[in-house]
């Protein structure tokens, strides 16, 4: 590389943010690092890249994405550091599992904020210095749940969805000043975000979505063994920041790769049903209630009041009844005691033509 660029990487102290960072600081990279935790982060990144504590081309910078005053403060140290940055890599996220019924809201909202609404703010603080500066990058990090709502994560396919869309929208937007916006599309890797204590869950296994609790759990499991390691992420983006193109979405992961041409090839229904099967869910109404079978003259009649016109159905009924009458009350037994309820009829206390107390 002829020169020294700089990048800003979100969520930099684990994962693949801290393996995309030592890689792009080993190319020689001008790293900036944007995190929740900068002590801890930066601690972490200079044991991984050898890098010394006063380093000028590792810096740490504080950012919570959910915090509007945190990004416009960040943006700001981001400025003061390196002046206008070459590339900005929207890599933090979070995970979280759960039907849409066991998910709150508050986590919907967490969840956007992470990966829509913060990248947007803090794209929108450092656009004005790259399109001014002519050329740039920007990099949004998906995955498959962006490019499928996939169950039992919801709320995470939402918001990855919705920053794939924001994406597309941008690049249309800042490529006539010379930047440029590359979605990768990542499958699973061995970081701590697919791991129990680096998801968030609100899963009941006891509950109405216990079965699919249960089976996504044991595949999702299976797929840790074979996941692919960070670095091979980390040379992936490092291709993609070398990118000139206005836009591209590209796969990183055999997995991912897969994903994207059956979901470029196959029709809607199909891929519901893919997706279904991969991960293990029962077919369409295996679940719902038991419902009591109808006889054939009924389902005749629920047959005919669909197809016939109502004048027609008022006839059938008519005469269905002449066929067969309403019921009249049985006769009294022999012996049984007959109840008068004519109006001279004496009631048991005595009285005659008095209205009971007791109604219908």
């Amino acid at each position: 590389m002829s020169e020294s660029r700089s990048v800003v990487i979100t969520g930099a102290s684990r994962g693949l943010g801290l393996a995309s960072a030592r890689h792009l600081y080993h190319r020689g990279w001008h790293v900036v690092a944007a995190m929740r935790s900068v002590e801890k982060g930066m601690a972490a990144l200079r044991e991984a890249t050898g890098a010394a504590e006063n380093d000028p081309r590792l810096v740490g910078v504080q950012l919570d994405l959910c915090d509007s005053e945190s990004v416009t403060a960040a943006a700001a140290a981001i400025r003061d550091l390196i002046g206008v940055p070459y590339a900005v890599v929207h890599n933090a996220g979070i995970s979280a599992a759960g039907a849409v019924e066991e998910t709150p809201m508050d986590l919907w909202q967490k969840m956007f904020a992470t990966h829509l609404f913060g990248p947007v703010a803090l794209t929108r603080e450092l656009l004005p210095g790259m399109r001014a500066a002519g050329r740039g990058r920007i990099v949004l990090i998906s995955s498959a749940g962006g490019v499928r709502g996939m169950p039992v994560i919801s709320a995470y396919s939402a918001a990855k969805g919705a920053l794939e869309r924001w994406g597309e929208s941008l690049a249309g937007e800042i490529a006539p000043y010379g930047l440029g916006v590359t979605i990768l599309v990542t499958g699973v890797f061995d970081t701590e975000i697919i791991t129990d204590e680096g998801t968030l869950t609100f899963r009941d296994f006891d509950g109405p979505y216990g079965r699919h609790h249960r089976t996504i759990d044991r595949r999702g499991r299976a797929a840790m063994r074979i996941a692919n390691p960070p670095e091979k992420f980390a040379v992936r983006l490092g291709r993609a920041l070398d990118g000139k193109a206005p836009y591209t979405r590209r796969s990183v992961g055999v997995d991912a790769a897969a994903l994207l041409v059956s979901n470029r090839l196959l029709p809607t229904k199909a891929m519901h049903q893919v997706v279904r099967v991969a991960m293990g869910l029962p077919k369409y109404k295996a679940m719902r209630p038991a419902t009591p079978r109808l006889g054939p003259t009924a389902r005749a009649m629920i047959f005919a009041a669909k197809v016939l016109p109502e004048s027609v159905m008022r006839r059938i009924v008519l005469m269905l009844m002449k066929i067969r009458p309403p019921m009249t009350p049985a006769a009294p037994a022999a012996g049984a005691p007959v109840i008068d309820k004519s109006p001279d009829s004496i009631t048991e206390d005595g009285h005659r033509g008095e209205e009971s107390p007791i109604h219908d």
